[in-house]
């Protein structure tokens, strides 16, 4: 067996070209692997069978004397691990069979996406537009819309002003392969956003004297569209004078205001249907995972607040 995992590690490094923090973790994997199989006493790879493997996820999981129970995304590292080296037994005629191919890697468990409350979001936006500059009106036009129709951030800086219609309140964005959808616009985000473009982005555009005129809605200070980068620096920037809480500040990105458009959306009693047009998910299944975050909420509110839930 350790003459086969040699062989394996070495195609790992030339043929795979892992990089070497990887083949460290391979090695680590397999080498207990092994140890797992010596001490179930088997020792040639003809002889694992799948009972042995799947022995081997259990040990993962629910430790050993030597070794801590692992969480499900790093003893699926190791399955990962296992099932390579079992592939490559059979290809190289070293085994007639492969013991680990039903065994599956464990899911990791489901993180359910993190929501502002509102009154954070209003702290948010508040801040984003505070001293009313070109870049501000722009700032908080593009977070108005971010939350305003649960934008992804590339939806929001691949937006174009013909995209637009501020008369009928609605935006078209393209999602996912190319989909396009209508979503429409609340009074807030359409103020914020006629705001931007009567008084800001001219100026903004201005910027770039010598070329062609982008037709981004949102541009950066050369006149040419805003950059995912840009918008993320955008975000932090402004949660850092919102102050917001820390745990908040570090963890905050662009989508969470996605999250807490359709969070909030099912806190107001929408429909989990409509909320899954509204995101341009191609399963409703993706958006129930909201209902999810709102049960969390209604299951704290009961713990503090009925007197026979407390323990």
């Amino acid at each position: 067996m350790q003459t086969a995992l040699r062989a394996y590690l070495d195609h790992l490094t030339v043929e795979r070209g892992l990089a070497s923090n990887t083949l460290s973790s391979y090695r680590r994997d397999l080498r207990r692997y092994l140890g797992h199989l010596a001490a179930r006493d088997v020792t040639e790879p003809g002889r694992v069978g799948e009972p042995d493997v799947s022995a081997f996820l259990l040990a993962l999981r629910e430790g050993e004397q030597d070794h801590p129970p692992l969480a499900a995304t790093s003893a699926a590292r190791a399955v990962v691990a296992v099932r390579g080296f079992h592939r490559f037994l059979l290809r190289e005629g070293l085994t007639s069979t492969d013991p680990a191919t039903g065994v599956r890697p464990p899911s990791p468990p489901k993180r359910l996406p993190k929501a502002i409350t509102v009154e954070e979001v209003e702290a948010l936006l508040e801040a984003a537009g505070a001293d009313q500059t070109p870049r501000a009106l722009r700032d908080r036009a593009l977070l108005e819309l971010l939350y305003g129709c649960g934008a992804r951030i590339s939806e929001a800086v691949g937006l174009d002003v013909d995209e637009l219609d501020l008369e009928s309140g609605t935006v078209k964005l393209r999602g996912k392969g190319r989909k396009e959808r209508i979503v429409p616009l609340g009074s807030y985000a359409r103020s914020a956003v006629d705001s931007y473009l009567i008084r800001a982005r001219p100026v903004l555009s201005a910027g770039g004297t010598g070329r062609v005129a982008s037709p981004a809605v949102f541009l950066n200070a050369r006149g040419g569209r805003l950059s995912r980068q840009s918008a993320w620096t955008v975000l932090r920037a402004a949660a850092g004078r919102a102050g917001l809480r820390d745990d908040v500040r570090r963890e905050i990105s662009p989508h969470t205001l996605r999250h807490s458009f359709a969070t909030h959306l099912l806190d107001g009693g929408a429909d989990v249907r409509v909320v899954q047009e509204l995101l341009g998910h191609a399963s409703v299944t993706t958006t129930q995972v909201y209902t999810l975050v709102t049960v969390e909420r209604l299951r704290e509110v009961y713990a503090v607040a009925h007197p026979r839930a407390r323990q």
